[in-house]
C-alpha cells in the first residue's frame, strides 16, 4: 500500500464515495422504551418489506413529522424520529446512546479534543491543529440535526471566537442554521453532504488515535464518531527517506521541493487554515483570505492633504503634460481598492499630526517626479537603475549593519564594538542639541554592552517646506547582543528608552510602514511586535524552530513577515498573531525578506544566493532568482512600482533582477553542482551591464545566472551590507572596504 493512499481505519471508502458503506453487519436492535427487552431479531412489522408494503408507512411517517413541524413542537417531533428512525431509515442499525446527549456530549468531547491539542507535542500541533475546525462545525450541525436547538446554540456561542479569525465568513453562515430543514441548503448542506479532507503525517494520526481509544469514556468515542461520519483522514508517510521528504529536498538543493499536493477541507470550499497544507508551498494552502488593500488614511488627513497639495500646486504649476499634484493624489485614491482594505481598527495609528501631512504631500511629489521602472524591456534588455554606492574605509571589519534615513541624508552602522556612528551622507555638520557643542559630521551613540546587530530610521521624506514641520528621522532604533532594542532621539543624541522581552541576542529589526510600530527577531526562536509608546512587546509570534533572522512588514501594517534559520518564511496576522502562511523551498538559511510595495509579492533569499518570489494571495512560489554567489544576501529593497529587484550580499555585488519576467529553470545540474539557468533553451552568464556574456570563460560567481537578472555591480572587495530604493527610484547601497589580507 504506498504511503499517500494509506487511509485511518475509522474511514475506509469501499465503494468510491467519500462516506463509507453502511454497515448492515451488527443485529437490528430497536431503541424503544425502558420496559422493552432487546431482542436479535426485529419484529415483522419493522423488517425490511418490500416497497409496495413500506411506502404508506414512511408517508404516514412524514406527514406527522410535518404536523408536529408546524405546529411548533420540536421536542416532540425530535423524540418522534428518534423513535422511528429504524422504520425510516430502512432497518439500519446505529449504536445505543449513552446517558450524555446534546451539548453536554459535544462540550465534552470538544473540551477533550483543545485539552490534548494544549499538551501535544509542538512538532505534531501544526497537523493536530486542523482537527478543531471541522470537528467544531460538524459537532454543531449534528446538534442541529438532532433537533437540541438550544445546545447548539450555547456550543456555537462558547466555541465561535476560536475561528473568526480565520473563518468568519463560513462562522457567520453556519451561525444562521438553527434548525434541521436549515442544513437542506447553503454552507450546511456543502458540509453534511460532503466529508471534510484533513492529510496528515503518520506519526501525530497514530497519536491522535491511541489518545482517542484511551479516553473512549471521557468524550474519546464522540471524538471518534465524528471522524468516522464526517472527516476524511489521508495519512502520508513524509519519512526522512522518502524522496519528497522535506529532509530529502532540503538535502539534495535541488529545484524540486514540491511535496505532493492534496486538496483539504471540502471539495469546491477551501475555508481552512492555512497549516492544512502550508507543508507544501505548491499546494492550494491558501485557506485564509488576505486582505492586502493599502491602510486607508482618516479623512481628516485626506482633506489636509488635498488643501496642502491645491496649495503647492497653486506655488509650483505643474508642467505641460505634467499631471497636478491633487490629480496625482486623487488617481492614486481611486486605484486604491474599496473592499480590499484593512480595517483602522485591527492596526490602530496615533492621531494625525501636521508632520504626517507634510511628509504625505513629499511622498505625492516624489511619486509623480520619480524616475519610473515600467517593467518593458527594450530589446530584450530590462530597465536602467542607478546605484550610489557609500563604501566605508578603515573599519577593520568592524561594521555589522547600515540603513539609510528616508530623507537620504543620514546613514547609520552598528558596530562591533557595541556603539552606533551615525554620519551625514553629504559630510555636513549633524544638528547639535547644544549650542555649545562643537559641529561634526558623525555622532557616536553609546549605551548597548553588544555588539550592534540591526539599526533601523524612523520613517521620514525629504522636507517640502523648509518653515514647516520637519519631517526629518526623529527617532533611530537599534538591535544588540545585549538582549534589548534601544530608541534614540536624533534631536539629542541619547537614548530615550531600552526594550527588553527577548531572552537572547536580536537579530533583526524594522520599522512599520507609518512609525508607532517596529518589529524584532531574535536568537530565542521569536518575533515580537512593540510600540514606542510601550514598554513590553503587544505580540509575539511563536513558531519557528531556529533564529529569526530577519523581519519586514506588509505595506498596509497588516501583516508581518520572519524568515529563519530553519528555511521556512512565514506570514503572521499583526494584530491576532496567527501564522498565515508557511513558505518552504529554501535550501539554505533565509537571511533577508522584503515585501513589493503593491502588497502582492513576497521576496526572500538566502546564504546560498538564491531568490524566491512568493506570491501572497496564493502562498505559491512565483519564481526562483540565481546569480548571487554563496555566502548570504543581506538586504533587499522593492522599485515604487514593484516591478524591479535590488540585491546585495557577501559576493560583494550589487544585483537587479525583473520581477515580471517569467523564466523556466532547468531541472539538470551545471558542470560546478549549481542549478542551470536557461533561457530560450540556452544557458546564459551575464556580466555587470546585464548583456550575455559570449565567447568568455565564465566566472564561478556568475555561472548559472538566471535570465531575469538585468545588471550586476561589481565592487572592489567591499561586501555589500545595505540596499535601498528611494521613491524617486534611485538606488542606495552601503558597504565596507575589507582588503583581503596579504600574505
Amino acid at each position: 500500500m504506498s504511503a499517500c493512499a494509506h487511509r485511518n481505519f475509522l474511514n475506509v471508502p469501499t465503494n468510491g464515495d467519500r462516506r463509507p458503506a453502511p454497515d448492515n453487519s451488527r443485529p437490528y436492535m430497536p431503541n424503544v422504551g425502558p420496559q422493552t427487552h432487546f431482542r436479535p431479531n426485529p419484529p415483522a412489522q419493522y423488517r425490511t418489506a418490500s416497497p409496495a408494503v413500506q411506502t404508506p408507512v414512511l408517508r404516514n411517517y412524514s406527514e406527522v413529522l410535518e404536523y408536529l413541524s408546524k405546529k411548533g413542537y420540536v421536542r416532540t417531533e425530535a423524540m418522534l424520529r428518534k423513535e422511528s428512525e429504524p422504520a425510516a431509515t430502512n432497518g439500519t442499525s446505529f449504536p445505543s446512546q449513552s446517558a450524555e446527549q446534546g451539548g453536554t456530549k459535544a462540550i465534552k468531547a470538544f473540551e477533550l479534543l483543545r485539552k490534548y491539542m494544549d499538551d501535544i507535542l509542538d512538532v505534531y500541533k501544526p497537523e493536530l491543529r486542523k482537527l478543531l475546525w471541522p470537528v467544531f462545525v460538524y459537532s454543531y450541525l449534528d446538534l442541529v440535526r438532532e433537533y437540541f436547538t438550544k445546545d447548539a446554540e450555547a456550543f456555537f456561542s462558547k466555541y465561535r471566537g476560536l475561528f473568526e479569525l480565520d473563518h468568519s465568513e463560513d462562522v457567520k453562515k453556519l451561525s444562521n442554521a438553527t434548525l434541521p430543514v436549515h442544513l437542506n441548503t447553503g454552507l450546511p448542506k456543502l458540509y453534511m453532504d460532503n466529508k471534510y479532507r484533513v492529510t496528515m503525517t503518520l506519526m501525530p494520526f497514530y497519536n491522535l488515535i491511541q489518545f482517542l481509544e484511551s479516553k473512549i469514556f471521557e468524550g474519546g468515542q464522540a471524538l471518534i464518531d465524528v471522524v468516522r461520519d464526517h472527516l476524511n483522514i489521508v495519512t502520508v508517510d513524509r519519512a526522512t527517506t522518502a524522496e519528497k521528504s522535506i529532509a530529502a529536498i532540503l538535502a539534495s538543493g535541488q529545484n524540486d521541493d514540491e511535496l505532493p499536493a492534496e486538496d483539504e477541507g471540502i471539495p469546491g470550499h477551501n475555508p481552512g487554515h492555512p497549516l492544512t497544507s502550508r507543508h507544501d508551498p505548491e499546494a492550494d494552502a491558501s485557506r485564509i483570505r488576505l486582505t492586502l488593500g493599502p491602510y486607508q488614511q482618516d479623512q481628516d488627513l485626506q482633506d489636509d492633504v488635498r488643501a496642502a497639495l491645491q496649495e503647492e500646486d497653486a506655488k509650483n504649476a505643474p508642467r505641460p503634460g505634467q499631471p497636478s499634484l491633487v490629480d496625482e493624489y486623487e488617481a492614486r485614491i481611486k486605484r486604491e481598492p474599496t473592499e480590499d482594505v484593512p480595517s483602522r481598527e485591527m492596526v490602530p495609528l496615533p492621531p494625525s499630526l501636521a508632520r504626517d501631512v507634510s511628509m504625505e504631500v513629499q511622498k505625492v511629489v516624489e511619486h509623480r517626479d520619480r524616475y519610473r521602472l515600467e517593467g518593458t524591456r527594450t530589446g530584450g534588455v530590462g530597465p536602467g537603475v542607478s546605484v550610489t554606492m557609500y563604501t566605508f574605509h578603515n573599519t577593520y571589519d568592524s561594521i555589522n549593519c547600515l540603513d539609510f534615513s528616508g530623507d537620504n541624508k543620514l546613514v547609520a552602522a552598528g558596530m562591533a564594538e557595541s556603539y552606533i556612528r551615525v554620519w551625514a551622507m553629504d559630510g555636513s555638520p549633524l544638528p547639535s542639541p547644544t549650542d555649545n557643542s562643537q559641529p561634526a559630521s558623525s555622532r557616536r551613540l553609546v549605551g548597548h554592552s553588544g555588539p550592534i546587530y540591526a539599526v533601523a530610521f524612523s520613517p521620514a521624506t525629504v522636507n517640502p517646506d523648509p518653515d514647516g514641520p520637519s519631517t526629518s528621522s526623529q527617532y533611530l532604533l537599534s538591535a544588540s547582543e545585549d538582549k534589548t532594542v534601544r530608541l534614540w532621539s536624533l534631536d539629542m543624541w541619547q537614548c530615550l528608552v531600552a526594550y527588553r522581552g527577548h531572552d537572547n541576542p536580536i537579530w533583526d529589526l524594522q520599522w512599520g510602514p507609518y512609525g508607532h510600530y517596529f518589529l524584532t527577531g531574535s536568537n530565542d526562536r521569536t518575533a515580537r511586535l512593540w510600540a514606542t509608546d510601550h514598554i513590553e512587546p503587544l505580540r509575539i509570534y511563536v513558531g519557528h524552530e531556529n533564529d529569526v533572522d530577519c523581519v519586514a512588514f506588509h505595506p498596509n501594517n497588516l501583516y508581518v513577515f520572519t524568515g529563519s534559520c530553519d528555511k521556512t518564511v512565514r506570514m503572521w496576522h499583526t494584530s491576532g498573531g496567527n501564522c498565515l502562511r508557511l513558505f518552504t523551498g529554501h535550501t539554505g538559511n533565509v537571511t533577508a525578506i522584503a515585501c513589493s510595495p503593491d502588497g502582492k509579492t513576497l521576496a526572500s533569499a538566502d546564504d546560498t544566493g538564491n531568490i524566491i518570489l512568493w506570491t501572497l494571495e496564493t502562498g505559491r512560489r512565483k519564481k526562483r532568482m540565481r546569480g548571487h554567489a554563496k555566502g548570504g544576501i543581506w538586504s533587499l529593497s522593492w522599485s515604487v512600482e514593484s516591478t524591479v529587484l535590488v540585491s546585495c550580499g557577501a559576493d560583494h555585488t550589487v544585483r537587479v533582477w525583473d520581477a515580471l519576467l517569467e523564466t523556466t529553470e532547468s531541472s539538470s545540474k551545471a558542470a560546478d553542482g549549481t542549478a542551470a539557468a536557461k533561457a530560450d533553451g540556452a544557458m546564459t552568464t551575464k556580466g555587470a551591464s546585464g548583456a550575455p556574456v559570449t565567447g568568455a570563460k565564465k566566472n564561478a560567481k556568475e555561472s548559472g545566472v538566471t535570465a531575469d537578472q538585468i545588471s550586476a555591480f561589481p565592487t572592489k572587495e567591499s561586501p555589500v551590507y545595505k540596499v535601498q530604493f528611494t521613491r524617486m527610484n534611485l538606488v542606495l547601497a552601503g558597504g565596507a572596504y575589507l582588503p583581503r589580507p596579504t600574505r
